[in-house]
């Protein structure tokens, strides 16, 4: 685990069910696990926080990861998006959240949608904002690109000129950062780079 801006936590690790390295992130001013995993150091790594997790928090119902393992380990709720019920079921005990609710001081969904119903990104106000990404856009190799078309449904460019929409949206907020489900987060320049992503 690496703090990659101040109270921002980024780390990775094996996600079995897909075959892949996943991002995982901790807001540590807010208490909040976005899309968790256990990290390699185990749960100790949370113990010497000033803020220990308040709760996890998905982006979008695919990322159940370790958030039940976590939730239980911390007592502490799970977060994830209303429209992600269908997909859950009863597999996982969760509260709702919808758009523009605040999940924690400084933290706000905002519902993307495109992908899938239960799609969304967190806004994040610490360390001059960041953006939490669910599955619309991943970073790989220092550059950003949606997943291939085979994964993006029927329609693979009405998708893609969907997502550029609610990202250009999506800069009308404050934020410098970028933070991904799939790939190494931006630290620094995260606007620019969504504008020009957008584009």
């Amino acid at each position: 685990m690496q703090e990659i801006a101040p109270g921002i936590h980024h780390w990775t690790a094996y996600r079995d069910t897909i075959g892949m390295t996943v991002s995982s992130h901790w807001i540590e001013p807010a208490g909040v696990l976005i899309d968790p995993l256990v990290p390699d150091e185990g749960l100790e790594a949370f113990e010497r926080a000033d803020v220990r997790p308040q709760q996890v928090v998905l982006t979008t119902g695919l990322h159940t990861r370790h958030a039940e393992r976590l939730a239980e380990a911390f007592s502490i709720p799970i977060r994830a998006p209303r429209e992600a019920a269908d997909r859950i079921g009863d597999r996982l005990d969760f509260e709702p959240y919808t758009d523009h609710e605040e999940l924690a001081p400084g933290i706000q969904p905002v519902h993307i949608g495109v992908l899938c119903p239960d799609e969304y990104a967190l806004h994040i106000a610490a360390a001059k904002g960041a953006i939490a990404f669910a599955d619309g856009l991943h970073h790989y190799g220092g550059a950003l690109d949606f997943f291939s078309d085979d994964l993006l449904g029927d329609d693979p460019e009405a998708v893609k000129r969907g997502l550029r929409e609610r990202f250009g949206a999506l800069l009308e907020r404050d934020f410098d950062h970028l933070l991904f489900a799939h790939g190494e987060p931006i630290v620094g320049g995260g606007k620019s780079a969504l504008r020009d992503f957008a584009a």
